[in-house]
């Protein structure tokens, strides 16, 4: 058994001794604002139709980057096909932040896009979002691993040598950034953030991987999928940072839309999901790095089953306001 496949196996009774107490089916936390009549756990269309909303202009944020405008580019052929199939010209929209992105899609400014996967529950809760695609490999399997990674010569040879040092989460509301690794350190390695290490926010995976490698950060917290990007891109090099801990596959950034849009747009912006061709696409070539070539149809309720258990594992709630 490698050490790799042995951190794998440990992470996975961790979760399953972490979560015995938690319900793996949580209920909906929606803000009063929405409705689920049909228990879905994401808010319902309005039922006033003179509240559907139907925008001249479609609005897309992708999950923020280091450099948005990478992905204006990664993504500019697909919006192309999204406003031949809608009819609607689309926008790109650089977020810089998951608190951006989220409260532009609340305030009505953001009506497609991608939300990472720990950003997903706030989203559905409080924006509401409505996630119905995500990126997966031909044959159908999809997601991507949280590693802990340091930079070599650190002196940090296991996740036990963290004690005492520091790491770098990404954001409050990334799983693989910051709630995974938090409830999970503190579950099999009796490690507690900013009691037993010193922790940092770096703004994003791509962040915290620079980071590592500059030394401007002990260890972090990462996506193995965006580093799997960056090393594709010739951003980062094989051997710039060793990774100490590899978790399960999690469900990556899933794709959706506002709830209030008109139902009719809304069978397109799916359409034009799902009938896009990756073929030779910029989308092919940055997102094959890490295994993608497709979307396929998911539900919030069936798919992010376990990252509602880790926010509940951490007590995390949905604060609306």
């Amino acid at each position: 058994m490698t050490a790799k496949t042995f951190h794998r196996t440990l992470l996975a009774g961790a979760i399953a001794g972490l979560f015995a107490a938690a319900s793996l089916t949580a209920s909906a936390n929606l803000s009063p604002r929405f409705t689920d009549a049909d228990g879905d756990l994401v808010a319902d269309a309005p039922t006033d139709e003179t509240q559907w909303a139907d925008p001249s202009t479609l609005v897309f944020a992708y999950t923020p980057v280091e450099d948005p405008a990478v992905y204006a580019e990664v993504w500019a052929g697909f919006l192309e096909h999204m406003e031949e199939v809608t009819g609607k010209s689309v926008q790109f929209f650089p977020v810089q932040s998951n608190a951006a992105q989220l409260e532009a899609m609340r305030a009505g400014r953001l009506h497609v896009a991608g939300f990472n996967t720990g950003s997903n529950p706030i989203a559905v809760n409080c924006a509401g979002f409505v996630p119905f695609a995500m990126m997966a490999s031909e044959d159908g399997s999809f997601g991507y691993e949280m590693e802990i990674i340091t930079y070599p010569g650190s002196g940090i040879e296991s996740v036990s040598d963290l004690a005492g040092r520091s790491m770098a989460f990404t954001s409050p509301t990334s799983n693989s950034g910051f709630k995974a690794p938090s409830a999970l350190l503190g579950s099999e390695f009796g490690l507690v953030p900013d009691k037993d290490f010193d922790t940092a926010f770096s703004g994003s995976h791509d962040n915290s991987i620079l980071g590592v490698i500059n030394k401007d950060y002990e260890s972090a917290a990462i996506a193995n999928s965006v580093s799997s990007r960056m090393l594709a891109r010739g951003v980062i090099n094989e051997g710039d940072f060793d990774v100490l801990y590899t978790s399960q596959t999690f469900p990556t950034t899933s794709y959706g839309h506002v709830y209030n849009l008109h139902p009719e747009l809304v069978e397109k912006i799916q359409d034009a999901f799902f009938s896009y061709d990756w073929e030779d696409s910029a989308l092919q070539a940055e997102f094959a790095n890490s295994g993608e070539s497709q979307f396929i149809p998911i539900t919030f309720n069936e798919h992010w089953a376990v990252i509602r258990t880790i926010d509940e594992a951490n007590g995390v709630t949905y604060d609306c306001n």
